[in-house]
């Protein structure tokens, strides 16, 4: 069964943007953290897992969540094609836990064509654990997220998630998961 467009929602971090490897590329250029790659990256929580003070994550993250553009946090392989499409046929909607509205809004609009932007709804909730209520206001009934802790919430609530890979996401579930857009693309009725 395919899973029409406009039934599927999306998170931003980890799953549209790369912050991941922008987090990786601003540790070491900026703050002389070089010895990890994102396969050490096993936890959300990246205090947990790297050796990085907090303060220094926070900046980081900080930075990232202020000015994505500025920062060069750049699209997963495959996202502004898939979106791309998606837009064309249904609204896309990208919900995030970002607090900042126009820093992510900057981003799409820069990274996606006109016409695409254009037909994406953005929701910037500003927390990750209410994701729910956003999900079934726009009457989604699938979500492609990577934190696994917001995938096991949407479960016991009728909103079937779909995991999207990532090292801090491994071996922690039973959920339907993805690896690439060329996946995400082949379960949609496009």
């Amino acid at each position: 069964m395919k899973i029409d467009s406009g039934e599927i929602g999306f998170d931003l971090d980890g799953v549209i943007a790369d912050t991941a490897a922008a987090f990786i590329r601003m540790a070491c250029e900026e703050h002389a953290y070089c010895s990890f790659t994102l396969e050490d990256i096993t936890s959300f929580q990246v205090e947990d897992c790297l050796s990085i003070p907090v303060g220094v994550v926070e900046t980081i993250f900080g930075a990232i969540l202020q000015d994505s553009l500025g920062t060069g946090l750049q699209p997963m392989e495959g996202a502004v094609q898939v979106i791309s499409e998606m837009a064309g046929a249904a609204p896309v909607t990208i919900i995030t836990a970002r607090s900042l509205h126009q820093p992510v809004q900057d981003w799409l609009e820069h990274f996606f064509p006109a016409a695409a932007c254009a037909n994406i709804r953005l929701v910037a909730m500003g927390h990750h654990d209410d994701k729910a209520r956003y999900i079934h206001e726009h009457k989604l009934r699938y979500f492609v997220d990577d934190r696994i802790e917001t995938c096991l919430q949407l479960a016991d609530v009728a909103i079937t998630p779909v995991v999207f890979s990532q090292p801090w996401n491994q071996g922690r579930h039973g959920l339907k998961s993805v690896g690439s857009w060329q996946e995400i693309r082949a379960m949609l009725a496009l």
